[in-house]
C-alpha cells in the first residue's frame, strides 16, 4: 500500500476524532452569546441619575474582594429579559433602567476559556414603578490545600438599600461598547 495514502488516511480520521469547540449554551435571561463587550472605566460620577417616570432602575454592581493569582479577569456581561443590557469588569457598577414588571436576570463572563465562559448565575424580581434595585456580582475564588487558586466563579445577589449605595461608592462607574 502507498506510504502517502496510509498517511492521508491516518491524518483524516485523527481529524474526525477531534472535537470541535463546545458552543456555550445560556439561560434565556441572558443575551446572545456572540454579543461581547469591551469595559472601560468612566470618569468619576455621583450616584446614579434620578429614575425616569414610571420605570425602575437597576444598578448591576461587581465585588471582587481577592484576586489571587489571576493576572486577568473576564468583564462579566448582565441580562434582562433575554438580552444583554451592559458589562462590568473589577470593582465596578453601571446602571440600567426597566418598565415595572417581572424580569429575569442573569450573568455570564465573557471568556475566551470555556471553563469560565460556561459559568452563569440567575436571579429574578418584580420591579416596582420609581424604585431602584441593587444586584452584585460577587467573584469567588476557590483555593486547593496549599492555597493556590484552582477555580473562580461568582454569584448574583440582591442587595438592600444601604449596602447597594454603599458598593455603588466603593466601586467606579463603567462605560462598555458592543464589540
Amino acid at each position: 500500500m502507498n506510504p502517502k495514502l496510509v498517511l492521508m488516511v491516518l491524518c483524516a480520521s485523527l481529524c474526525v476524532a477531534v472535537p470541535a469547540r463546545a458552543k456555550t449554551v445560556l439561560p434565556d435571561s441572558c443575551g446572545d452569546d456572540k454579543v461581547k463587550f469591551n469595559v472601560k472605566p468612566a470618569e468619576p460620577q455621583p450616584a446614579p441619575a434620578p429614575l425616569p417616570a414610571g420605570k425602575a432602575q437597576i444598578v448591576f454592581i461587581e465585588n471582587v474582594e481577592e484576586y489571587g493569582y489571576y493576572m486577568t479577569e473576564p468583564a462579566t456581561r448582565f441580562g434582562v429579559d433575554g438580552a444583554w443590557v451592559g458589562a462590568n469588569k473589577g470593582n465596578s457598577y453601571f446602571v440600567s433602567t426597566v418598565d415595572p414588571g417581572l424580569h429575569h436576570l442573569c450573568v455570564n463572563w465573557q471568556s475566551s476559556k470555556d471553563a469560565e465562559s460556561s459559568k452563569v448565575s440567575m436571579a429574578s424580581f418584580t420591579a416596582e414603578a420609581n424604585k431602584v434595585y441593587f444586584f452584585q456580582v460577587k467573584v469567588l475564588l476557590r483555593q486547593d490545600s496549599q492555597g493556590w487558586v484552582k477555580e473562580r466563579t461568582f454569584e448574583l445577589t440582591p442587595l438592600n438599600e444601604d449596602d447597594g449605595k454603599y458598593r455603588v461608592k466603593a466601586s467606579a462607574p463603567v462605560t462598555w461598547k458592543s464589540k
